[in-house]
């Protein structure tokens, strides 16, 4: 009988693997689209339908059942998660998390243009949470430097697979644009430079950057080479 290891070394040279890696990183702290769990928890939940519905869902100048409904919701231990989800489904009526349509209005205006890492790792990770476009653009451009097939993306966010192959291909032409005319200069390139006076030279690596950020703008002879032949 072969050894263990043996064994396992053998599997590996037979199928070898693109990445080995390891994810120590906790579960992100997030609810799924469809992990409706906190309505037992909510302070409502024993309120008769008639009487929840005179006070979170009241007329214009109801002020006194609104400001009933603020009191029961004030002191609710699943406030957020409700809040959060009249965000995520774009619910525009009604009172939820203790807030009227009109005070959820300058919230639901940053929801469009949010970038929260914390909603990207948690659907690279396999959560179904509601993600903004510019959220959706990172989990594309994460997913095709980790080598995802276009599968795995449109499962991950649950679209159709066409367009998975299409944001993996622009998350492609992104991330080569980036690398061409974003490039930070290395430490032993003539563009580096020195560091300003005052600041602090650490010797520690980097960490990897697993969104693919960009970074600030150099002004490199690749990217000057290429300004002058558009020119």
């Amino acid at each position: 009988m072969p050894h263990p290891l043996a064994a396992a070394r053998h599997a590996l040279e037979t199928h070898p693997m693109r990445h080995i890696t390891t994810n120590t990183q906790p579960v992100p702290d997030l609810r799924g689209i469809a992990d409706i769990s906190w309505h037992d928890q909510r302070n409502c939940r024993d309120l008769d339908p008639a009487e929840a519905d005179r006070l979170f869902f009241p007329a214009p100048r109801a002020h006194t059942d609104i400001a009933e409904a603020k009191t029961l919701c004030g002191a609710c231990p699943v406030r957020q998660a409700c809040f959060t989800h009249a965000l995520d489904n774009d619910i525009r009526w009604g009172l939820w998390g203790g807030l009227t349509e009109a005070e959820r209005k300058p919230w639901r205006a940053k929801v469009a243009k949010r970038l929260d890492y914390q909603r990207v790792r948690a659907a690279l990770m396999g959560r179904d949470v509601h993600l903004s476009a510019a959220e959706r653009d990172a989990v594309s451009r994460a997913a095709h430097v980790r080598g995802w097939s276009a599968p795995r993306l449109a499962y991950a966010l649950g679209v159709e697979l066409d367009h998975a192959r299409d944001l993996l291909r622009e998350a492609r032409h992104a991330v080569a644009d980036r690398d061409r005319y974003w490039k930070v200069p290395t430490a032993d390139s003539e563009e580096a430079g020195t560091p300003d006076q005052g600041e602090e030279v650490s010797n520690e690596t980097a960490p990897e950057e697993t969104f693919c950020q960009v970074p600030r703008q150099a002004q490199t002879n690749e990217l000057i080479n290429a300004l002058k032949k558009a020119a």
